[in-house]
């Protein structure tokens, strides 16, 4: 395992981060908590010391498993990261009960990583109002928050304005190969390390987008790569290669992945790749942008939908039928799997998801287009 230097307490942190967003589930799609405490425990048997997790994420199943897994002794030698999502609070009464309620699914007095969770230009006005970074700042300073940062899903002047508005210890942002231009991206990344500021990265698979199923004209650009390596091993290493980068989330489904990704990460050293690496990098990336129609992620800020449509599925279904020449078999697939009162179809456009996702995707939009390529 490669370490990073945390170089406001002098920590070594790992390079791979546990993301707890991706747990691995049962068949009625809750959190398997076995599976998942297995896997937790395996990363930090293996050398992970960073784990990050959010309010949100399984609806609440995430922190409570990951609780779980930090008994016996484990709690001690990681660095525990969670997220205050701002936009679930109508006031700051309830802003203080989503805190407290953290510490109490996670099991802790102190939250290592605090971070205000996916700041945008939705909801930014809205961190202002509830006066949040000086709750957590007071919090800080009783002792039950170690550091304070924030994540980060909206555009380059916000991202700007956020890193001024507070000496923060670190922050989080979206980046990949594809990402690179949009949202904070390689400039944010660049700005915060001016600043001093270390940056954690999420979703530097873009949701298992880049390494899940490859359409053949990336298969093919891979096999011509003057190293071979797998698809997450180049999307990792294109990370790594920034000095910038203090760790980098995964959220990781399957004890496979967590093995893979171990390895993987165990010599990433910044400024490592060649000219000729990068340069097929650059170009699996432009293939990608001429047959992925909308860059979702899977990150589910958009749910729930009021019509019970699972809308990252069905993104996915849209974007499938131009990466994979619209194989009939999308069709069935289609048909067999998703219910007929959650399809696209029953969509009524109202636009709420369209005001929590951080891509900025036209939502609506797709829906009424995927409907009409699936018949409903």
């Amino acid at each position: 395992m490669q370490y990073r230097t945390f170089e406001k307490t002098g920590q070594k942190i790992s390079l791979l981060g546990m993301g707890a967003m991706r747990l691995p589930l049962k068949a009625d799609k809750t959190v398997d908590e076995d599976k998942s405490v297995a896997m937790i425990r395996r990363a930090i048997d293996k050398g992970v010391n960073y784990v990050d997790t959010a309010y949100m994420y399984h609806d609440g199943e995430s922190e409570k498993a990951l609780g779980k897994a930090l008994n016996g002794g484990y709690r001690e030698k990681v660095l525990l990261a969670d997220k205050m999502p701002v936009w679930m609070a109508k006031n700051e009464e309830e802003m203080k009960a989503i805190f407290e309620e953290q510490f109490a699914r996670l099991g802790t007095d102190i939250i290592d990583m605090y971070l205000v969770h996916s700041i945008e230009e939705a909801n930014w006005e809205q961190v202002k109002k509830f006066h949040v970074i000086d709750f957590l700042d007071s919090e800080k300073t009783k002792g039950r928050i170690k550091h304070m940062g924030f994540s980060f899903h909206g555009g380059p002047d916000l991202f700007k304005e956020a890193i001024d508005a507070y000496p923060w210890d670190f922050c989080q942002i979206q980046l990949n190969y594809m990402d690179r231009d949009s949202q904070a991206g390689v400039a944010g990344l660049k700005y915060a390390g001016s600043k001093g500021i270390p940056v954690v990265i999420m979703e530097p698979l873009m949701g298992g987008m880049l390494t899940d199923t490859l359409p053949q004209p990336i298969a093919d650009l891979w096999k011509e790569a003057p190293i071979q390596r797998s698809p997450a091993a180049w999307a990792f290493k294109w990370v790594a290669d920034f000095p910038e980068v203090l760790t980098i989330l995964s959220g990781m489904s399957a004890m496979e992945q967590l093995e893979e990704n171990l390895e993987i990460l165990s010599d990433a050293v910044p400024c490592s790749l060649s000219e000729e690496e990068h340069a097929i990098i650059d170009r699996a990336a432009a293939q990608y942008r001429r047959l992925i129609q909308y860059p979702c992620t899977g990150c589910k800020y958009c749910m729930p939908c009021t019509e019970e449509i699972p809308i990252p599925e069905i993104i996915d279904y849209y974007n499938q039928w131009f990466l994979y020449e619209q194989n009939p078999k999308l069709q069935e697939d289609y048909s067999t799997w998703t219910p007929k009162d959650h399809r696209a179809a029953n969509c009524t456009a109202c636009r709420k998801c369209e005001g929590k996702c951080p891509q900025s995707l036209p939502i609506s939009e797709i829906m009424k287009k995927t409907a009409k390529i699936f018949g409903s």
